[in-house]
């Protein structure tokens, strides 16, 4: 079953997808999945495949992806929406990586905790998370609420409960907590032309060195910008990330949400996946 599992956690991924797409005989993870949880698969298209799949974890292995994919379809489109709010996701703080981030007016970071994983890690990635983002909040198995509202239940943190009808239910919104947030670590979650766009903003140019010396030169010039300016900075050129085409997103089917929102998909690429869902298998 072990195997199943890993294959499972493969099959919502941005590799299989474009491997899938691609036209290419290379499905291993996708044959071997439908299988071991699809029935009678030559009778059905790809869409309907995928659905049986998915509709397996909802039952019996939520995994990582179904956790994320909830987060992004009950919130980024339940709550709030593509045009005016951007998720993010495996975003490096520290020694950590947020596992999802949803950023509107304020960025808050949900840190993923399914009924197949462990807290042993937790409080070292809170404290990571903390660098970087001011609101961070711990989705749980409703299993573990116990656990997890013995940990977090007087702190800053947030606590969301994954119900068994997959709903999210809301234990504790999390706090705004500022102590922890460190220059440094944002400037390491920004990539070049998001540094550079903050620089500009403030100094109204960008430092005139060699290039070896230019990173270390652009975040000292960060870093010495009062954190209560350079924050909301931070937060907008986050937010410019994942831009996606709307129209078309919103025609992929809900078990696929996640998966092609951050895939960076331009239209070609969604006629594709339309041909793909259609097909017979």
């Amino acid at each position: 079953m072990e195997n199943n599992n890993f294959a499972l956690n493969r099959i919502f991924t941005q590799n299989t997808f474009k491997k899938l797409l691609s036209n290419t005989s290379n499905y291993e993870t996708y044959y071997s999945v439908i299988t071991r949880f699809v029935s009678n698969p030559y009778l059905k298209n790809n869409g309907d495949i995928i659905s049986e799949i998915y509709l397996y974890l909802r039952k019996n292995y939520r995994n990582e992806y179904f956790y994320k994919n909830t987060l992004l379809n009950k919130l980024l489109l339940g709550v709030h929406k593509p045009s005016t709010t951007t998720a993010l996701t495996e975003i490096p703080v520290g020694k950590s990586k947020a596992d999802f981030v949803l950023i509107n007016g304020k960025a808050v970071v949900y840190e993923i905790k399914t009924a197949l994983d462990t807290f042993e890690r937790l409080k070292t990635q809170l404290v990571d998370y903390y660098k970087a983002f001011d609101h961070v909040a711990v989705l749980a198995d409703e299993n573990n609420r116990k656990v997890i509202e013995s940990k977090l239940l007087d702190t800053p943190v947030g606590i969301y409960l994954l119900t068994k009808k997959d709903q999210i239910s809301c234990i504790k919104t999390p706090d705004k907590f500022i102590e922890s947030l460190d220059t440094s670590e944002i400037f390491k979650v920004m990539n070049k032309e998001e540094y550079e766009s903050v620089l500009l903003h403030f100094y109204e140019k960008l430092p005139e060195v060699p290039q070896v010396k230019y990173y270390r030169e652009c975040k000292k010039l960060f870093c010495q910008i009062n954190i209560s300016e350079s924050y909301p900075f931070f937060l907008e050129q986050l937010k410019k990330r994942n831009r996606i085409e709307i129209d078309e997103f919103n025609n992929v089917p809900y078990e696929l949400k996640t998966l092609i929102y951050f895939s960076k998909y331009r239209k070609t690429d969604y006629e594709k996946l339309d041909l793909f869902l259609k097909q017979k298998f």
